[in-house]
């Protein structure tokens, strides 16, 4: 029989895909806040694009269950982030 300090601290351990929600809002509010302050430049345009690539990564990872996932249901996922990010970032840098 398992004690109630056991049960207890099972039944209200924080779950990892609540602490990683908590950061998808975290970020979320970091990039509302960076727009509200009005910042722009490159540097900042590239670093609201990181974001935003990351946040994806982290919804694909815990959200579409492909964490312990490898091979090709991984793959199309990384490809979008990466081409996508990539070619954005090329985008921005061409144009300055």
């Amino acid at each position: 029989m398992k004690s109630d300090k056991t049960i207890t601290k099972q039944r209200y351990a924080i779950r990892p895909c609540t602490v990683i929600y908590i950061a998808l809002m975290g970020l979320t509010f970091i990039t509302w806040m960076i727009g509200k302050a009005g910042l722009s430049g490159l540097d900042i345009s590239l670093l609201v694009l990181a974001l935003a690539l990351f946040k994806g990564l982290l919804i694909g990872d815990y959200f579409m269950g492909l964490r312990y996932v490898t091979g090709f249901w991984r793959l199309p996922i990384l490809i979008w982030i990466f081409l996508t990010g990539g070619l954005i970032t090329w985008a921005f840098l061409i144009s300055t």
